[in-house]
C-alpha cells in the first residue's frame, strides 16, 4: 500500500486560456480540489509555496480552510521556504491550522528553490548572520521551529499578567500534539537528507535533485532515500520515518488527456537550477494505463517511498485535475499494488 496525494503549485494568470485567473481562483480552487480528492479516496492534498510569484504563497490560511472543509485527507506543503519564516509565528500558525484540521497537517519545509527576486527573504526582514549563508539561515529557522513544536515552556511569565498563567515557563499557543512528528524536509542532496534524518524529520524528494552521479533521477533518489533511512536508524529515533517523492504522471484514458499530454517528454534531462549546481529533472510519465504501469514498475524511488505526490496542472481546472487523480487511483494504482 502507498499513500497517494496531489501537489499543486497554484499557478494563476489573467490569460483567457487559464482556468485559474486570479489569486482568489488559485486559493478557492485549491480548497475545492482537496475536497474532490478526498471524495475520490486520495490520501493527501499538498501545496507549494513561492513568494513574489503568481502562485500559492501563504499556506496556513489555505490549509486551515481546506482542513475545515475536509475530514480525512492529509493536508500539507512541499515546501515552505524557511529563509522567509519567523519560526515562532510559524509555529503558532501551524498549531492553529493543525487543530482546525484535526491533526492532519504534514508540513514540508526546506531551504527553498531559486525565487522570483534577488534575495527575496531580505524584503521579509531576514538577513543571514555574519559569515553565514541563506542556507544556514534556513536551517537555523527550521531548528528553532522544530524545538518550539516540542511544546516545552521557554518564555519567562509576567509576574503581573493580564490573565492567569499556568505554572512554570510558557510555551507558544495553541499547541498541537504530534505536529512535531509530521514535519518533512525537502532535500535536494544526499547530505541534506541525512541531516534531516538526524533531526527527526520525514523526507520529501521532488521531481528534481542536484546531480551527484550522472544517473537517472529515480536511481539517484532511491540512493538518497536509502542514505536517509540509514541515517535515521543510526540516530535511534523511536518511530518509523515517512518518505515522499513527487512525479508528473498522467494516465491517457480519453481524447482530452491525449490532447494535453500525448506528446509529453518521456525522459530525464540535466540542467542548472542554480549557477554551478547541475540538477537532474525527472521525466513526465504520460501513457495509456497498461504502458504506464510497466514504466512505473521500473522507478526505483517510487518503490522506496511510502508516499507519492502527483503534480497537477492546476490551471486546467478542478474538474480536470480531479479526473487526473482519479485516473491514477482507478487505472494505475491497483495494478502496482498501491491500492
Amino acid at each position: 500500500m502507498k499513500k497517494i496525494g496531489f501537489l499543486s503549485f497554484g499557478h494563476w494568470t489573467p490569460s483567457p486560456q487559464s482556468g485559474t485567473r486570479s489569486g482568489a481562483d488559485a486559493l478557492l480552487q485549491s480548497i475545492d480540489l482537496a475536497v474532490a480528492a478526498e471524495e475520490l479516496g486520495a490520501d493527501g492534498a499538498y501545496f507549494r509555496v513561492h513568494h513574489f510569484a503568481r502562485q500559492l504563497a501563504s499556506p496556513f490560511p489555505l490549509l486551515a480552510a481546506a482542513g475545515a472543509k475536509t475530514k480525512r485527507i492529509e493536508l500539507g506543503t512541499a515546501v515552505i521556504d524557511m529563509r522567509y519564516e519567523n519560526p515562532l509565528y510559524m509555529a503558532e500558525d501551524a498549531g492553529a491550522a493543525d487543530l482546525i484540521a484535526g491533526g492532519r497537517l504534514q508540513l514540508g519545509i526546506s531551504r527553498g528553490s531559486p525565487e522570483q527576486v534577488i534575495d527575496g527573504w531580505r524584503y521579509f526582514g531576514y538577513v543571514p548572520e555574519e559569515g553565514k549563508t541563506d542556507t544556514d539561515m534556513a536551517r537555523q529557522h527550521a531548528e528553532v521551529f522544530l524545538e518550539v513544536l516540542r511544546g516545552q515552556g521557554f518564555a519567562q511569565p509576567n509576574p503581573r499578567p493580564m490573565f492567569p498563567n499556568p505554572p512554570g515557563m510558557l510555551r507558544l499557543e495553541p499547541f498541537s500534539e504530534g505536529l512535531r512528528d509530521r514535519i518533512w524536509w525537502g532535500a535536494a542532496t544526499d547530505a541534506t537528507a541525512q541531516w534531516a534524518a538526524k533531526l527527526g524529520m520525514n523526507l520529501q524528494s521532488s521531481t528534481l535533485k542536484f546531480d551527484e552521479s550522472g544517473e537517472p533521477l529515480h536511481i539517484q533518489q532511491a540512493k538518497q532515500i536509502r542514505a536517509y533511512r540509514a541515517a535515521w536508524k543510526e540516530a535511534g529515533h523511536a518511530r518509523e520515518p515517512r518518505v515522499s517523492v513527487s512525479r508528473s504522471i498522467f494516465a491517457i484514458v480519453n481524447d482530452m488527456d491525449r490532447a494535453y499530454f500525448g506528446g509529453s517528454e518521456g525522459q530525464d534531462h540535466f540542467g542548472y537550477i542554480e549557477p554551478e549546481k547541475r540538477a537532474v529533472f525527472g521525466r513526465t510519465y504520460a501513457a495509456e494505463p497498461d504502458l504506464l504501469v510497466q514504466q512505473l514498475k521500473e522507478d526505483e524511488a517510487i518503490a522506496e517511498a511510502d508516499t507519492l505526490l502527483l503534480t497537477v496542472p492546476n490551471q486546467l481546472g478542478v474538474d480536470y485535475n480531479a479526473h487526473v487523480i482519479e485516473s491514477i487511483l482507478k487505472h494505475v494504482a491497483p495494478a502496482l499494488g498501491w491500492r
